[in-house]
């Protein structure tokens, strides 16, 4: 007999299941507190996956804390699976969203992390409105949970509803990340976080896979580097293909390998941040820095997003919902950056009319190098809804 699920105390939207292929037909013992409103509905769907898996027969008993469909499905498969049973097709739900290229230079200043193997963390995971939401396969899930997290990323892809946020999924160190993107790739992820990343060739590895597993659409990676030689290597990896999305920096492994403590002036991790910022920028890139960890200091958060910002990033990652809206807060331009970054492009727009290149506002210069990062914080101020994209015509003021 095999098993697979959680259920217990403070178990919920999960189900344990037990499998025993050892059995005259299809037996189903359903334990539930709805059973009387859902039992007939559970035990049609585990039918259903059942034949869809091509098994004839089988003991099945589900302990339900609540599980969704998609959960079900996943949990079932799992336990055949580990049964050591071959499983004919997937018990994968039906698909509710249709694949489709997120585009590669999104906003991206918040990324949620959620363990691909809880379903009660994917299932509202949109409502936190993060730019993108992390189905992880990586460091969340436990070594002996690895295959039972494939299987639920798999049917989250297909069945949740993540709405606008980009649905990105963290496989495994390679050469085990390459399997896993068998399991992500057909079923709608967007963006690929390649973690301890230290290689330009482990990119095209990973490239050439989903090239071979031929989304139909492109699916963009994110290398997140986190050793001292990734830091070395890191305009190699983003230059490695036009696939490369963005660079990201895992702080807590990097410190693991320079063998030293965080500290709150963060000193030590000074030039890994400033190494793959600038190799971010100099291939085009964007770049997102890494998670704060500490879930209840809400000041020490918004001080580490504040120098990422500083140092030139355009978002970080996120390890609890709570610590999205602050993370929006610091790396949105304030109404007095837009006012004076529509200043400065106004009055080189009159400099050029006039023939000049140079002109400036309340006595300071505005040339070129400041022009264009005056546009970058129009830009991402029209991309935020805080400006209106036709601003020049119509002498409105930011909605900040």
């Amino acid at each position: 007999m095999s098993s697979a699920g959680r259920h217990g105390n403070g178990v919920r939207s999960d189900c344990r299941i037990r499998f025993d292929a050892d059995a005259s037909g299809v037996q189903i013992d359903i334990q539930s507190k709805v059973k009387s409103l859902y039992g007939r509905q559970i035990e049609e769907q585990i039918r259903d996956d059942l034949k869809r898996m091509g098994l004839q027969k089988a003991r099945i008993t589900i302990e339900d804390a609540g599980a969704l469909p998609f959960a079900l499905s996943a949990r079932l498969e799992t336990a055949v699976r580990r049964a050591g049973v071959t499983v004919k097709s997937p018990a994968c739900p039906e698909q509710r969203i249709q694949p489709e290229a997120s585009p590669k230079q999104r906003l991206r200043r918040s990324r949620l992390y959620l363990p691909g193997n809880l379903p009660h963390l994917l299932i509202n995971a949109a409502l936190h409105e993060a730019d993108g939401v992390i189905l992880d396969l990586e460091d969340s899930v436990s070594a002996g949970e690895k295959d039972a997290a494939r299987v639920m990323v798999r049917n989250a892809l297909l069945a949740v509803d993540f709405a606008d946020c980009e649905r990105m999924v963290r496989i495994n160190q390679l050469p085990m990340g390459l399997e896993d993107l068998e399991w992500v790739i057909p079923y709608g992820a967007q963006l690929i976080l390649l973690p301890k990343c230290q290689h330009a060739d482990q990119v095209r590895q990973v490239v050439e896979k989903i090239d071979a597993l031929d989304p139909g659409y492109p699916v963009w990676i994110m290398p997140v580097i986190e050793t001292t030689l990734g830091c070395f290597h890191a305009l190699d990896i983003a230059t490695a293909s036009d696939r490369v999305a963005s660079l990201t920096l895992g702080l807590q492994d990097y410190l693991a390998d320079l063998g030293v403590p965080q500290t709150p002036e963060g000193r030590e991790s000074l030039w890994a941040k400033s190494q793959v910022v600038n190799a971010a920028r100099a291939a085009g890139l964007g770049a997102s820095d890494a998670v704060y960890t500490d879930v209840s200091d809400a000041d020490g958060l918004r001080q580490y997003a504040l120098q990422a910002r500083q140092l030139g990033y355009e978002g970080m990652g996120c390890i609890h919902p709570r610590q999205i809206k602050t993370v929006h807060e610091v790396f949105r331009p304030s109404r007095d950056e837009i006012d004076r970054a529509q200043a400065a492009l106004r009055a080189y727009d009159q400099g050029v009319a006039q023939g000049t290149g140079v002109t400036a506002v309340d006595s300071k210069m505005v040339d070129a190098p400041i022009v264009k990062s005056a546009q970058k914080i129009v830009d991402l101020a029209v991309k935020l809804g805080l400006l209106d994209a036709d601003w020049r015509t119509r002498d409105n003021r930011s909605r900040t």
